[in-house]
């Protein structure tokens, strides 16, 4: 098989939520572990299965779109060979659904997931740096309005930046409805306390207390329902702001308890947290790391994919609210 198929098998991580997470030598051993215990695995393309996959493509832009040129000038410069080998990862990675990151347009995401193949939706606000999904052509989907509260930013006096919105959407499958909401959180607070004096924090535990808006809304509609993407946080089950989600609605963090063989053994930052009857329509066992091999000279992406497979029921097997 080639190597850009094989995706990691997690193993426990056997830690609660302190400060601080353990000493990263002791979760890089986790980590080496883990990798080194890679297993194959295909996701199936059957309607009653969906793999759902999140990838922070570390500043994806599209060099032909005129905003490049306001990117800061230390972002990575890809070469075709680079574009190649991060697109020969996509296909491999034989996602049905895709939550990308730091991506500029649908032009930037289609130079890895080609529009015959995938749906693009993006964000619309004006930032360089798009929350977007990479999903399967035949999945029908409605793309709602953005959730633009996490730019805690747009109401400050004299901003001069704003953040990322999250990228709402609903697809059909399966006789199913799955809501799935992208984020790319504010970076800074990986894990202090989010009472915290450090101002990353205090925006940090904002955004968050808009998720725990958007997990109130689905809970009360009874959704099926995603949060996917980049938390810049080393989320636990026993993280208070992981906590405050809780206090919602019953959730699965699915990454909670492992080491991530892409983050020097640490927490995850990538996370997929799963609400309503999503969490009983994950597969046991099924989440998976992509580990990126970046060669001498090559510049793929600071972040690996992340996947979980969930189980879809018929229609008539799903019970009623």
């Amino acid at each position: 098989m080639n190597k850009h198929a094989k995706a990691c098998r997690l193993k426990p991580l056997l830690h609660r939520w302190k400060k601080k997470p353990p000493k990263s030598s002791a979760l890089f051993f986790c980590g080496f572990v883990i990798a080194a215990c890679c297993l194959c695995f295909t996701s199936a393309t059957a309607a009653d299965t969906l793999k759902l996959s999140t990838w922070n493509l570390d500043w994806l832009l599209d060099p032909a779109h005129p905003g490049y040129a306001q990117a800061p000038p230390d972002i990575p410069h890809r070469t075709p060979a680079d574009i190649s080998s991060l697109a020969s990862y996509a296909t491999h990675l034989h996602a049905d659904v895709v939550a990308l990151q730091e991506i500029e347009s649908p032009a930037s995401a289609g130079q890895l997931f080609p529009l015959a193949r995938y749906h693009l939706p993006i964000s619309q606000d004006h930032v360089l740096q798009h929350t977007a999904l990479a999903i399967r052509a035949d999945i029908p989907f409605e793309q709602n309005p953005d959730v633009t509260a996490l730019d805690t930013y747009a109401t400050a006096p004299a901003t001069h930046h704003h953040l990322r919105s999250g990228l709402d959407i609903t697809l059909h499958q399966n006789g199913q409805t799955l809501r799935i909401l992208v984020v790319h959180l504010k970076a800074g607070c990986p894990d202090n306390l989010p009472h915290a004096t450090r101002p990353t924090c205090a925006t940090l535990w904002q955004q968050f207390a808009v998720l725990d808006d958007w997990v109130a809304i689905r809970t009360q509609h009874h959704e099926a329902f995603a949060i996917m993407g980049d938390f810049n946080r080393h989320l636990t089950v026993h993280d208070p702001l992981f906590l405050t989600l809780l206090r919602i609605a019953p959730l699965d963090l699915v990454t909670a308890g492992t080491a991530s063989p892409c983050q020097n053994g640490s927490y995850f930052i990538d996370h997929i947290i799963l609400g309503g009857a999503a969490r009983a329509w994950k597969i046991p066992n099924a989440l998976r790391v992509t580990p990126l091999a970046e060669k001498a000279g090559q510049t793929l992406s600071d972040h690996c994919p992340v996947s979980i497979t969930l189980q879809l029921p018929s229609a008539k097997e799903q019970p009623q609210p």
